[in-house]
């Protein structure tokens, strides 16, 4: 049950908040466990409950909360002490109730990280790793620092690669609309006034009247059509072997190819690093970043980069067997086995091929912006020089 109290602290200062409980007594004890004294006890409020049907708690706030959480324990804040106050706060719903219960749960001797698992929260795999080898090192704070800077990585790199998309897209769907205002509005009052010419009419001209008069007289089943092919596209999208066949065809694809290819490899690289950094085995490493790839081709690499480190080739060896990077990382790599120091060298590689794929990405948005402007500008030229060249000719014929 939650308890909204009032109490004093051993300065004397006033302090009020909610406490989880099953019984006042019990509320009692565990705030003066926190050395407050008691000077007021309601039961019944439930602030996080009070606020159903809300949404849940957006990626960026969850991020925040784990920031600040982070934060204390880097203090030298107790987990549970840290936890509790999280409840306590100023946070979104969810989180103060997913906070408020894991209090409950580590005071009943539960571990952090399966109360993380355990959670109502969207946690990303590698976070409950690094907190569960945290707990084993005794290095909790360090572990979800790691942790919290992977989710920032990583929520970079997707912000990257969708605002990257976002002009070019506009480009398409405005030059779609652009021409289908001209099919529907414009076309279709030429193509009355020409209706008798028929055959006098040049090839071109003939073209663009008939599909505006096609568009204009079916404009409704296509736009079902094109709704069908974007629901079919999305259900075939869940399926791994078609996902596979279009990420294989992007990467294929210059410059875009080279700049998936290196965002990817540089999340792996930043994930091995961290999750070497907490002392978690190779082996056990190597699996568990390979989760994290999208490109299914790249993740059989990475699967027989593992077999073959499990077999016992060095990793700089298997991964160079494997074509599964550039040269200059097969190098870093090595020299950080021979140094004794893989986490930094694979983190200095997961920057390098950061920087690469930021530059990348801006050769091929500086490409495609153009090719964008210019094929939808020919379309509409096209269509326009069409219906230039109907009434030259009816000109030309009443002469």
């Amino acid at each position: 049950m939650r308890y909204k109290y009032q109490a004093l602290d051993q300065q004397g200062q006033s302090l009020s908040g909610f406490i989880e409980a099953d019984n006042p007594k019990q509320a009692g004890r565990l705030l003066r466990q926190r050395k407050l004294t008691l000077t007021q006890l309601d039961a019944g409020h439930s602030a996080p409950d009070a606020v159903k049907g809300k949404a849940k708690a957006k990626a960026a706030e969850v991020l925040t909360a784990l920031h600040e959480l982070t934060t204390l324990l880097e203090s030298g804040v107790s987990l549970i002490d840290a936890i509790e106050s999280m409840g306590e706060g100023k946070h979104h719903p969810q989180l103060q109730k997913v906070f408020t219960q894991m209090a409950t749960e580590l005071r009943q001797g539960t571990a952090f990280s399966q109360c993380l698992e355990k959670s109502e929260l969207s946690l990303p795999w590698y976070l409950l790793q690094l907190v569960s080898a945290g707990e084993l090192t005794g290095q909790v704070a360090k572990a979800l620092r790691d942790g919290v800077e992977q989710m920032e990585y990583d929520q970079r790199t997707r912000g990257e690669l969708r605002n990257a998309m976002i002009y070019p897209l506009i480009l398409i769907i405005s030059g779609i609309a652009a021409v289908m205002l001209i099919f529907v509005l414009v076309v279709p009052r030429f193509a009355g006034m020409l209706k008798n010419q028929g055959d006098k009419l040049p090839w071109l001209a003939q073209v663009v009247l008939e599909t505006g008069m096609f568009v204009n007289q079916h404009i409704t089943l296509l736009l079902i059509g094109l709704g069908a092919v974007v629901f079919l596209w999305l259900g075939a999208w869940q399926q791994v072997a078609f996902r596979a066949k279009v990420q294989s065809i992007l990467l294929e694809i210059p410059l875009l190819g080279d700049w998936l290819l290196e965002s990817e490899i540089g999340r792996w690289a930043a994930m091995m690093a961290t999750l070497l950094g907490n002392k978690v085995e190779l082996l056990q490493a190597l699996e568990l970043s390979g989760k994290g790839i999208q490109f299914q081709q790249l993740a059989a690499r990475f699967s027989q980069v593992s077999h073959a480190v499990r077999a016992g080739t060095p990793l700089s060896q298997a991964l160079q067997d494997n074509h599964a990077m550039t040269a200059t990382g097969h190098n870093l790599i090595r020299a950080g086995e021979k140094a004794g120091k893989l986490p930094q060298m694979l983190q200095s590689l997961a920057r390098l091929y950061e920087n690469s794929s930021q530059t990348r990405m801006k050769r091929f948005l500086t490409l495609i912006e153009p090719l964008a402007i210019l094929l939808i500008g020919g379309v509409i030229g096209v269509i326009i020089i069409g219906i230039i060249l109907a009434i030259t000719s009816v000109n030309n014929i009443n002469i």
